[in-house]
């Protein structure tokens, strides 16, 4: 296969897509931005995360379909038809890549285990993205990013910060996009391994161990070690009173991370040298003691200026901070405006919509602009004529 270098880095990888939700259709969202080939392989109904929010126009275009399926095409197969599995299989036969996250039991009996894939296709690259690993007790249980944040423990980390027992989810499907990057890379790694060596392989992505390793890469902090040296739990992350600070006219968060970033936001940006002259203040030893303290002096003393003023003032002492933004304002954000974050374009069928670029930039070449997310089963009868 000669790829012209100037092309998308994963021109000429095909991907046949059998996932569903968001944990798979992410990692291959992240396939298709990169240059591949990606169809999306659906039942009749499409896909049901095609149903999550309101379409502008159709029925099943809704916006999580239109952010996590762009740039792959639609093909509608009835499985549990023989004909339909038969399209299927040549499908597989022209694929460099399978990714699928049906269970285990139910893909073996619909004919597309991987030996039955590998006897189709020697070299493929066998995906399955799964809740659980399957050699643990928990590889049959059924996985949903709320499953995944509770098992993980992350569902305990609020309490921790604040006190509330209330055990309560990261409010954002984090175990499903992070399990999907897992399942992009590891897609990758897999497709470096056969160009090497001509052999392909079946990779499993679990969720829950992705995630968890995502996790506790901090939080499992003082329980690295055995025996323990600490309790789990990054206390950075968990003081109650590291969060952002209120001003004037709203909230800013200002990050002085080291001792030297702490002297210069109370000697320069607060203009209150004389709290870190007190005596429990007044070493670095005794700041980092008493850290939680100083952030609620901090809290304290921020509502006496605006926003934008401690904004100018952090910037000029070089100190990280950042108004805080609410998620309604991020199509007006200047810096994503100006980079070209988000796109402004006319989908075919849906009319105007806006488009995040993908986030990764590559110097050696341009990632295209990826083409919008397809109605359901709308590139069956040409990808069947593609495969006879």
């Amino acid at each position: 296969m000669t790829i012209d270098s100037a092309q998308p880095l994963l021109t000429g990888i095909r991907v046949i897509d059998l996932t569903t939700v968001v944990f798979g259709p992410y990692a291959t969202q992240t396939l298709a931005d990169l240059g591949a080939d990606v169809i999306k392989v659906e039942p009749p109904e499409g896909d049901g995360f095609r149903f999550a929010g309101k379409p502008a126009v159709t029925k099943g275009m809704g916006p999580g379909h239109m952010t996590l399926n762009r740039g792959k095409r639609s093909v509608v197969l009835d499985l549990k038809s023989e004909a339909d599995r038969e399209t299927m299989r040549g499908l597989l036969k022209t694929a460099d890549v399978f990714i699928h996250n049906v269970r285990a039991r139910a893909i073996d009996k619909l004919g597309f285990s991987y030996e039955a894939v590998e006897a189709l296709k020697p070299d493929i690259v066998y995906v399955h993205c799964v809740g659980f690993g399957s050699s643990g007790p928990y590889a049959d249980l059924q996985a949903y990013d709320d499953v995944i944040q509770a098992a993980s423990g992350t569902a305990s980390l609020a309490s921790r910060v604040d006190g509330d027992p209330r055990p309560r989810y990261v409010p954002s499907l984090i175990a499903d996009k992070i399990a999907g990057l897992h399942g992009a890379y590891a897609t990758m790694a897999a497709i470096i391994h056969r160009l090497r060596t001509g052999e392909g392989q079946k990779v499993e992505v679990p969720m829950f161990e992705a995630f968890t390793h995502f996790m506790l890469k901090e939080h499992l902090y003082g329980a690295t070690f055995d025996p323990p040296v600490g309790g789990v739990g990054y206390p950075r992350q968990l003081d109650p009173n590291r969060q952002p600070f209120p001003t004037a006219d709203g909230w800013i968060s200002i990050v002085p991370y080291t001792d030297e970033s702490l002297k210069i936001l109370f000697n320069r940006v607060l203009e209150r040298p004389d709290v870190l002259q007190q005596e429990r203040y007044a070493t670095p030893g005794g700041r980092w003691h008493n850290i939680s303290e100083v952030y609620a002096i901090i809290a304290d003393l921020t509502p006496s200026r605006p926003t934008a003023d401690w904004m100018d003032r952090c910037a000029a002492a070089r100190l990280p901070a950042m108004a805080v933004r609410d998620l309604a304002d991020m199509l007006d954000d200047p810096h994503l405006r100006e980079t070209g974050f988000f796109t402004k374009r006319t989908h075919p069928t849906e009319g105007d919509f806006w488009e995040m670029a993908p986030p990764v930039s590559f110097g050696a070449v341009e990632v295209a602009a990826p083409a919008p997310a397809r109605r359901v089963g709308e590139d069956t009868d040409a990808v069947k004529r593609e495969v006879g």
